[in-house]
């Protein structure tokens, strides 16, 4: 098996939502609330969702492989987002797909091969 298939963490989404006027606390809930669905996902390793201010949110998470990561997105919580947008959102989500160099992680950490 190679190294790469070993690692925990190798591919990442980082994901920027701007909620609509007086539409945060919403987005907040929203977010929240995903945590449950998310726990259930075997292949997604970290997720973080993050609020920047009134309207500046995001999510980062982190995968083994882009299995993983095309799950999480097609999951209950992306399903979800493209729905809400139009409500909660004042544009659609801006998702970026990035590779891992390097985690740390408790009981796990390295450099990710190329």
């Amino acid at each position: 098996m190679a190294e790469e298939q070993l690692a925990s963490v190798v591919k990442a989404l980082f994901v920027r939502l701007t909620a609509q006027g007086g539409k945060g606390d919403e987005v907040e809930a929203f977010l929240r609330d995903g945590l449950a669905a998310v726990m259930e996902e075997p292949d997604t390793t970290t997720w973080y969702a993050l609020r920047f201010g009134d309207h500046d949110f995001a999510i980062f998470d982190t995968f083994p492989d882009n299995a993983g990561r095309l799950a999480h997105l097609a999951g209950k919580v992306g399903r979800a987002l493209v729905l809400r947008t139009p409500e909660l959102l004042e544009s659609m989500p801006k998702i970026e797909h990035g590779h891992v160099l390097a985690y740390k992680l408790p009981g796990d950490s390295g450099q990710v091969p190329e």
